[in-house]
């Protein structure tokens, strides 16, 4: 499952560290304009040459217009963190709904799984299999490799192979798939088709 948190830890920091730095900014274009727009006043009270007005005059006006810009930067950034925020929420929901209907179908399915492992256990005692054999053929049921199984029961390869053989002999299969389809075969027929052999 995805870690949505860990991505959204990230993305707040990454809007955190765009919002310092059009902060930052901000104020540097705000310094920058008070500090002409002040120089610029008295100059002109002086008399200073155009030349020395005009730059001056353009040095307010780039930090009135850098201003504008991270103004705007601020607006577009709190805006798409308002729409994260209702993503967000929107996706947390989704979560929620989707973790109370994989329960919802767990409880529903309880009483069917365990009829179906008790059928499964009823059907090993049948066939005579050993408690290890058992375990071997139900873990050969969830799909698990010779060497998982192995693994899993602390014994060897060869050990896992010979005792799934034992399973198939007993069972009068001819290996996993024949073991797969014995107990799950029915259970994956659509509906439409049993549907059908009743009408």
């Amino acid at each position: 499952m995805m870690d949505y948190n860990g991505l959204q830890d990230a993305s707040d920091t990454d809007d955190i560290r765009e919002k310092r730095r059009v902060i930052v900014l901000g104020a540097l274009f705000i310094a920058i304009s008070a500090l002409a727009g002040v120089d610029l006043v008295t100059d002109m009270s002086e008399g200073v040459s155009v030349t020395h007005f005009v730059l001056e005059g353009g040095a307010f006006a780039a930090g009135i217009v850098g201003l504008v810009f991270m103004a705007g930067a601020w607006r577009r950034l709190s805006a798409k963190s308002d729409a994260l925020q209702v993503e967000n929420a929107e996706l947390g929901l989704a979560l929620e709904a989707t973790a109370e209907e994989a329960n919802r179908w767990r409880g529903e399915a309880r009483n069917l799984i365990e009829g179906l492992s008790a059928a499964i256990d009823s059907q090993f005692d049948r066939w005579e299999l050993s408690d290890a054999e058992k375990e071997v053929a139900m873990l050969l049921l969830k799909g698990l490799s010779h060497k998982e199984i192995a693994s899993i029961r602390d014994t060897t390869d060869a050990t896992t192979r010979q005792q799934a053989r034992a399973v198939y002999k007993k069972a009068g299969l001819s290996g996993r798939n024949d073991l797969s389809a014995f107990f799950l075969e029915d259970l994956l027929v659509p509906m439409t088709s049993k549907a059908d052999e009743t009408a």
